[in-house]
């Protein structure tokens, strides 16, 4: 396995996947983790804003991506899985879920989010793979409930640079796996996916698709068994479990 990558600390950046996105734009980089204790302007999921207080993770893994654009589609899926490896090490009791296509929840709360941006340059494909773990805190205005490690965890919360320390690991293994074993991927995420054993809904645009979760497809988009006896795949949209009363 390859070594995990060096992590540079900021004390306050305003965002650490736009920093990456400035180093991998200006040419040449060195693989690393670019970590901050706090944010100025934290980014997620099309374009939200993603609040930033100091005491949780705050990181980006700027990465070469040999493979090019189609290994790029599969680091979400391995972000989130080390995600989730590394707050079970350290909540083994939490009920975690993987929300497609880039959330880490527990019970329905939000605990990390996941952003992940690429480029191609003179030197090839990058991929900047930004990660949020709310550890000692909760942000309330986010479009979801949130949770943190510190409300989940049943002993002593760790500080965020061993949160990170541990990211770095299970990042590492699961992006390896994602490039050489993309169908263990889809497996592995799907075992761990909300909504697994009951209903989705999906809104694409102004299209709404609501059906039983069938799964990963192929190339990571999020295949929906539909009451009428098709199958859709969603590569784009916003996912939620169906709850029933």
């Amino acid at each position: 396995m390859n070594q995990p990558l060096p992590v540079i600390w900021h004390e306050t950046i305003d965002s650490t996947n736009v920093h990456a996105k400035r180093l991998a734009q200006a040419g040449r980089f060195p693989e690393h983790w670019i970590a901050a204790h706090r944010q100025t302007a934290g980014r997620g999921r099309l374009g939200r804003s993603w609040e930033s207080p100091t005491g949780n993770v705050y990181a980006t893994a700027l990465i070469s991506v040999p493979g090019g654009v189609s290994d790029a589609l599969r680091l979400p899926f391995a972000a989130a899985l080390a995600v989730h490896d590394t707050i079970e090490a350290f909540a083994p009791d939490a009920d975690l879920g993987l929300k497609w296509p880039n959330d880490v929840r527990c019970k329905g709360a939000k605990l990390s989010g996941i952003l992940v941006e690429s480029g191609s340059g003179d030197t090839g494909t990058w991929a900047a793979v930004g990660v949020g773990i709310n550890v000692a805190s909760a942000p309330k205005s986010v479009e979801q409930t949130a949770t943190c490690l510190a409300e989940i965890s049943d002993g002593p919360v760790p500080g965020a640079d061993l949160v990170l320390e541990a990211l770095v690991e299970t990042f590492e293994q699961r992006k390896s796996q994602a490039w050489n074993d993309f169908a263990r991927t889809r497996h592995d995420w799907s075992e761990r996916a909300e909504g697994r054993n009951g209903l989705v809904k999906a809104v694409v645009g102004d299209r709404v698709f609501e059906g039983s979760f069938a799964g990963l497809a192929n190339d990571g988009g999020l295949m929906l068994d539909l009451p009428c006896g098709t199958r859709e795949t969603i590569r784009a949209g916003d996912v939620e479990l169906v709850r029933r009363v």
